[in-house]
């Protein structure tokens, strides 16, 4: 098949998933073929449900593949995540452009909230297992967190694995934090409340990132982690659990590890690639952790949060139990993922408030 009429295809297909998400829930889980999904005392969201099972029907367990395809797999990943997205949330405006970065330019999206004043700015990571993903995938999740919580995003474009493995996504995050403590004025930001913050991988990003910035003397002033990647090597329940056919697979989580640390002579257990192992997680920035309740990531997730807890980092911790990985992408043909979204933006800012400089 050609890749045009693949593409073509993939379209119609995610017309009519959009189309069988308005339908009420008790229908969707007949046209999933499946009784309700139960699991460690948790119910599946019917729209989550139902997308989960057209993608498994399509031989699309999780993310990767054995032998993959991986220039075809980023298309496929970036077409599911705008059409997923639904549409554009509006904001005061955005603007694309470059800053410089370790190794060359990096492109990154700004988002201007409604309020004309210096609001605070997030510095964005995208997920995607260091592999996947760019400001394009993630866009709808950057302009609702704008919108809902009010504040300056500026999306990151950061290098990906294989190509750039361990540490240049974790560089160029870095070098990001840094220009935008020195340029949020020019954005309309105020430069005195610049977080950082990302989802899975780019949840991951930077959690490391608000400790190594901080270890520095460069804080952002919190740190937003949405079901973040932290511990490469442990086994957790939650692995087991979710491990086959919600969105992210456990054989997902592995691949995308290999992908990211090998040739760089580091290992999976680094504090830099897994968090969890850092040996000081106290006086960080005050932290939001959110999880999903069927999310391969869930356990390691909730035990950064409770580690960040015990060193004296404030840290509030939110599980979203009906949905999985990567619902923040979700929004347009999952209305709960919509709504939790929104709500995470809110919490978020409620967060952001509390901090005095």
């Amino acid at each position: 098949m050609s890749g045009r009429r693949r593409a073509l295809g993939e379209r119609v297909q995610l017309g009519v998933v959009r189309g069988l998400a308005r339908l009420p829930g008790r229908v969707q889980v007949l046209l999933s073929g499946e009784r309700p999904v139960v699991v460690d005392g948790l119910r599946l969201d019917p729209q989550f449900q139902l997308v989960r099972s057209l993608r498994q029907r399509k031989g699309l367990v999780g993310l990767t593949t054995p032998g993959l395809d991986l220039q075809r797999a980023r298309r496929r990943f970036t077409r599911e995540a705008v059409a997923f997205a639904g549409p554009r949330t509006p904001v005061r405006a955005t603007r694309d452009f470059t800053i410089s970065g370790p190794a060359g330019p990096l492109a990154v999206r700004h988002y201007a909230p409604a309020a004309a004043d210096p609001q605070p700015l997030l510095v964005f990571l995208h997920g995607g297992g260091f592999v996947f993903g760019d400001i394009e995938t993630h866009d709808e999740p950057c302009r609702l967190l704008c919108a809902f919580a009010g504040m300056h995003v500026l999306s990151v474009e950061y290098r990906l694995a294989p190509e750039h493995p361990f540490p240049a996504a974790l560089d160029d995050t870095l070098a990001a934090l840094r220009w935008a403590r020195g340029h949020a004025a020019s954005l309309g930001g105020d430069g005195r409340r610049v977080a950082v913050g990302g989802d899975s991988a780019g949840g991951n990003l930077a959690a490391v990132a608000a400790r190594l910035a901080t270890r520095s003397g460069d804080a952002p002033v919190a740190q937003l982690l949405i079901y973040p990647a932290t511990d490469a090597t442990t086994p957790r329940r939650s692995h087991e659990l979710f491990g086959d056919g919600y969105i992210l697979t456990n054989a997902d989580r592995l691949e995308f590890t290999r992908l990211y640390v090998d040739g760089s002579g580091r290992a999976a257990g680094d504090d830099r690639v897994s968090p969890l192992h850092a040996p000081d997680l106290g006086e960080l920035p005050p932290a939001l952790v959110v999880t999903a309740g069927f999310d391969v990531l869930r356990d390691e997730g909730e035990a950064y949060a409770e580690a960040l807890r015990r060193a004296g980092t404030t840290t509030r911790l939110c599980r979203v139990e009906s949905l999985g990985h990567g619902f923040i992408n979700l929004g347009g043909i999952v209305p709960a993922a919509r709504r939790e979204t929104i709500a995470i933006a809110r919490e978020w800012r409620a967060l952001v408030d509390t901090i005095t400089h």
